[in-house]
């Protein structure tokens, strides 16, 4: 089944490729959402079916270039389940926001579902090269997404998203042969090489790949100083696209982390686990204070993601403090590292689908071009403040349990670092609630229009709140019943912490 999850998409893609491209546009957007609605429903029956605390489940080996080592080899885990369901989630929404594309739609759903089987793929992997070649082909679909249907400075963004994050790539691979050299026998399965340990002993070795495995997915997550091609990618990317990129794809860095480079290298994490806790608290304070300077707000909600991306750095990297009486609190660190990923693939997707929504009626991003907007769309506004609450880790909301959950369990391991941190909430909070006075209170002003005109500013529509109202609905599951999301990752957790105990 997790196979058939994996390549339904593509299969379809290739499928809508045969079909005239003439063909009415509501036949690829049917296949679309059908597509996609199948993979969340095959999804929940593999949640359904998952044993918790069963370890590495529902996998499929088969040889590939077995001289080389290289296998397909994928399972899910507590750590990969929570991630698969959030991109059906995720991609069903964006499917249903995307109802009324017109340009080249036949390209456009081709390429959203290549996407999607890229993203399930690479968190089902469990062989290095498995796990290169999905992180790699999703660069090239997102590229083309946002060359292809992004705004004006579309090609420039997008050449820069995908130059920065290829070189990312080729940095990862570079760390993937030095394990595969390490192994004895050679070998690229990733739970073949968790249980070898092929470096410990060897410190020097060991720093060296760590360095290039790091290097690849701090790119592609994005943490500073390696963050620079986000906005620019975000901005320019349309609404979809923007959802995707936040909502799913900066997550390949951070499970990168937690499924090879914490369980594979647990000798070089624990040398070097402060430069990972410095490198998330910088990342927190600068993404907070570059977002509170915006007056984009679509380039507010990117610098944001580098600061939600920062607490899951932070935590990870406090869970390399290995020490006998704070086993508890590292184990929160990186459960609510795993929930934050969660939670920010739902309500950051969201709040650059309701950006979509702004541009689409004004045009423009600046904040300064809008005021009391709730006047005219209520709903929207709602909708609007309810995801910027829930982002900035409001008690009800699924950040708050992810956000509590990092602080608690990062405290007693790294105080100072965490101290520090904390101090990105309030300056987050401060910046949406700026945001959402400008752009929803005071006198009605609309783009190119003076204040209290007559200009059309109609509210949500229906398939926009069939995208963005269920990932909102999600958030606020998660925030007040998140146990059946722990008892999955909780699990998982105590078994990373153990290999990287070794």
């Amino acid at each position: 089944m997790l196979t058939a999850i994996v390549l339904l998409p593509a299969a379809v893609a290739a499928l809508l490729m045969c079909v005239p491209r003439g063909a009415p546009h509501r036949l690829f957007l049917t296949a679309w959402t059908v597509t996609t609605a199948a993979e969340l429903v095959l999804t929940v029956i593999l949640w359904a079916g998952y044993r918790t605390g069963g370890g590495l489940q529902y996998e499929t080996r088969a040889r590939w270039i077995p001289s080389a080592g290289i296998s397909y080899h994928v399972g899910v885990d507590g750590l990969s389940l929570p991630l698969i369901a959030v991109t059906g989630v995720l991609f069903l929404a964006c499917s249903a926001y995307a109802w009324r594309e017109t340009r080249r739609v036949r390209e456009f759903v081709a390429l959203f579902l290549l996407l999607q089987t890229t993203c399930v793929g690479l968190f089902a992997a469990l062989d290095l090269i498995l796990f290169f070649l999905f992180f790699d082909l999703s660069i090239v679909a997102m590229y083309f997404v946002i060359a292809g249907w992004g705004h004006k400075g579309a090609a420039p963004a997008a050449l820069k998203f995908f130059l920065y994050t290829f070189v990312g790539s080729l940095a990862l691979l570079l760390g993937f042969i030095g394990l595969y050299l390490a192994a004895d026998p050679h070998t690229f399965d990733i739970v073949e090489l968790t249980r070898a340990d092929p470096l410990a002993g060897r410190a020097t070795y060991g720093a060296l790949v760590l360095l290039a495995v790091g290097a690849g997915l701090a790119v592609k997550t994005p943490t500073v100083p390696f963050h620079t091609w986000l906005p620019p990618a975000h901005v320019e990317a349309p609404a979809a696209g923007s959802a995707v990129l936040a909502g799913v794809l900066l997550k390949m860095g951070t499970y990168g982390f937690l499924r090879i480079a914490m369980p594979v290298l647990p000798g070089a994490w624990r040398d070097y686990a402060l430069v990972f806790v410095v490198v998330g608290v910088v990342s927190v304070l600068y993404g907070a204070l570059v977002a509170f300077a915006q007056t984009d707000f679509k380039r507010m909600i990117a610098y944001t993601s580098v600061n939600h991306m920062g607490y899951i750095i932070l935590a990870i990297g406090a869970a390399g403090a290995v020490t006998a009486d704070q086993e508890e609190a590292r184990r929160l660190a990186v459960t609510g590292s795993v929930f934050q990923m969660v939670s920010h693939g739902l309500l950051t997707g969201a709040l650059f689908l309701l950006s979509g929504v702004l541009y689409e009626r004004g045009r423009t991003y600046e904040m300064a071009a809008y005021s009391g907007v709730a006047e005219r769309a209520p709903v929207f506004a709602a909708l609007t403040a309810v995801a910027a609450f829930a982002s900035l880790g409001l008690p009800g909301f699924s950040g708050f349990i992810a956000e509590f959950q990092i602080f608690t369990g990062s405290l007693g391991p790294q105080p100072v670092a965490t101290g520090l941190a904390v101090l990105g909430i309030v300056i987050t909070a401060g910046l949406f609630l700026r945001a959402l006075q400008q752009i929803l209170l005071g006198p009605l002003r609309l783009p190119a229009v003076g204040p209290g005109a007559d200009k059309p500013f109609p509210d949500i529509r229906p398939h926009e709140s069939a995208a963005i109202v269920p990932l909102l609905a999600l958030g606020v599951v998660l925030g007040l019943a998140p146990r059946f999301v722990l008892d999955v990752v909780e699990p998982a957790s105590r078994t990373l912490l153990e290999l990287l105990a070794r």
